[in-house]
């Protein structure tokens, strides 16, 4: 019996007034798979993943993930609020700023959440907290608040808020753009750790490096569409498209440098 993937995107469409962002993107994603969506700014890459959270609206397609099924475009019904949190409280996002709550310790930021929407009993929203914060490597910064992290840590603090959700997915927004290099490998560590878990992803993400390890499918973008996709050594380092060539040579030239 064939495993129905645990995101599938079909025929989606957004536009923002007359630019077209989105042009009828096909994807899958299987359970426990890793994608890393690469492309030049203005591809698409971050508003495919905003759809995926439904934090952005597409004009036409549909989204499954997991259960979740929403189609868009003529004939069908606005999403209730109902429906949208229910939703997104099961696709956790991190994005390139950490957005952490400045008036929160760190246990508090990730227990808000949780005892909000879940309605977790607060010892064992911060028990998950704790072995959240473990995972991460920030046990002993649990009392501490936002102000005295590094931009590494409040990223770590950030994944560990979403993972606190327990959701089915995780879509990373180019989560180490943000950060100073010497701090890029921490969060790269995170995640890495959690594709060895299982947790299906799907990551944009300008490190051509972790994206070829960590990724069981790599998906070049541009001008809102899905030049090349494949396994990700294969496009990485052997792209068929002239236009995948052209964005990684840059990468590979930087990396014999």
């Amino acid at each position: 019996m064939a495993i129905e993937p645990k995101i599938e995107v079909s025929g989606l469409r957004k536009s923002f007034g007359p630019l077209h962002v989105l042009r009828d993107i096909n994807l899958t994603v299987e359970p426990g798979g890793v994608v890393a969506l690469i492309g030049p700014s203005g591809s698409g890459k971050s508003t495919l993943l905003r759809c995926l959270n439904l934090l952005v609206t597409p004009d036409r397609g549909s989204i499954r993930i997991g259960e979740n099924r929403f189609s868009f475009g003529p004939g069908t019904s606005p999403l209730s609020k109902y429906k949208l949190a229910g939703f997104r409280a099961n696709t956790g996002m991190v994005f390139q700023h950490f957005n952490l709550f400045p008036h929160l310790s760190v246990i508090g930021n990730i227990t808000e959440a949780p005892m909000t929407v879940r309605r977790m009993p607060k010892a064992q929203a911060e028990a998950l907290a704790m072995e959240l914060l473990t995972k991460v490597g920030l046990p002993d910064k649990a009392r501490d608040f936002p102000s005295r992290l590094s931009g590494g840590q409040k990223q770590r603090v950030a994944i560990a808020r979403a993972l606190a959700m327990q959701p089915e997915v995780m879509l990373f927004d180019e989560a180490t753009s943000a950060l100073d290099p010497e701090l890029v490998g921490e969060v790269l560590a995170v995640m890495r750790s959690l594709a060895h878990d299982g947790m299906t992803m799907v990551i944009v993400t300008h490190e051509m490096a972790f994206a070829r390890e960590v990724a069981d499918k790599v998906i070049f973008m541009r001008d809102g569409v899905i030049v090349e996709e494949g396994p990700a050594n294969l496009v990485i380092d052997e792209p068929q498209n002239p236009a995948t060539r052209a964005f990684l040579a840059h990468f590979h030239r930087k990396d014999s440098a």
